[in-house]
């Protein structure tokens, strides 16, 4: 029998794995001072990142220099003020907004693109564009999946891009979508995908890979999950709880193939 101890192990340690809130310290019954100071400062960015103005033209530049077509659309939230409190309006289309996307929705599309402003336009404005130049060349490799349309959403919710994908005929959407922001990470971006997008499904019907942000999730890694997860959705005709991310594992199966039996 070893009696030997087992070496304490300072939770300080913990500090150099997580950005969260750990080891602290304490002053009395308080914070030090520069951990509270570090708290209000990370406080006050993500209220930022919430108010933060979406640049909806700009990025509809942006998305046009990679040689995209590109439409911007507005939810019904009349303000941010409607979007932060009426989460059900920046779920659906306004009307001018559905009415010209279907004036440009010419033909069927196996993959449209929505990138909508969520709860961090600064992740949007930090980190879209450079994903869709990883993810693209990636749609593109051997069987290449046909990219429709790209849309910017104001005022967007998750669940928007199932309106516009059902009005662009496109066999599945992805939605690129500020995520609500954290204490450690104000800019993290989101990834949505759904298969036969229509209005009224849910969470569970959609993959998504988050924390995509310079600190979390690379754009390299982020684009080669959101391409396994595409091949393989449009495969086997669905997202959500019946797909599971094995990109790590295998490689993806033909679009046109089906599942076994």
């Amino acid at each position: 029998m070893n009696d030997k101890p087992v070496p304490a192990r300072p939770t300080v340690d913990l500090r150099s794995f997580t950005p969260a809130r750990v080891a602290l310290g304490r002053s009395g019954a308080s914070l030090p001072t520069k951990p509270l100071l570090d708290f209000t400062l990370a406080h006050a960015r993500a209220r930022d990142a919430v108010h933060a103005v979406f640049d909806g033209p700009r990025l509809m530049t942006e998305v046009r220099a990679l040689g995209l077509a590109a439409t911007e659309v507005t939810s019904r939230a009349a303000d941010r003020g409607d979007y932060l409190r009426r989460p059900d309006l920046g779920r659906q289309l306004d009307p001018p907004s559905a009415a010209a996307l279907a004036e440009v929705a010419i033909a069927p599309c196996q993959l449209a693109i929505v990138i909508g402003d969520g709860l961090s336009a600064a992740a949007v404005h930090a980190h879209s564009v450079a994903l869709l130049q990883s993810l693209l060349p990636r749609l593109g490799e051997g069987e290449a999946v046909a990219t429709g349309r790209v849309v910017v959403a104001s005022g967007a919710r998750v669940a928007l891009a199932d309106e516009i994908g059902a009005i662009l005929g496109a066999r599945m959407v992805l939605m690129l979508i500020g995520e609500r922001p954290g204490l450690s990470a104000p800019d993290s971006l989101g990834a949505y995908l759904t298969f036969a997008p229509r209005p009224g499904l849910t969470d569970a019907d959609r993959n998504c890979v988050s924390n995509i942000h310079k600190a979390g999730l690379s754009y390299d890694e982020a684009a080669l999950k959101i391409a396994w997860l595409v091949r393989e959705g449009l495969a086997r005709q669905v997202t959500g709880v019946a797909l599971k991310d094995e990109s790590a594992d295998r490689a993806p199966r033909r679009i046109g193939a089906t599942e076994p039996d």
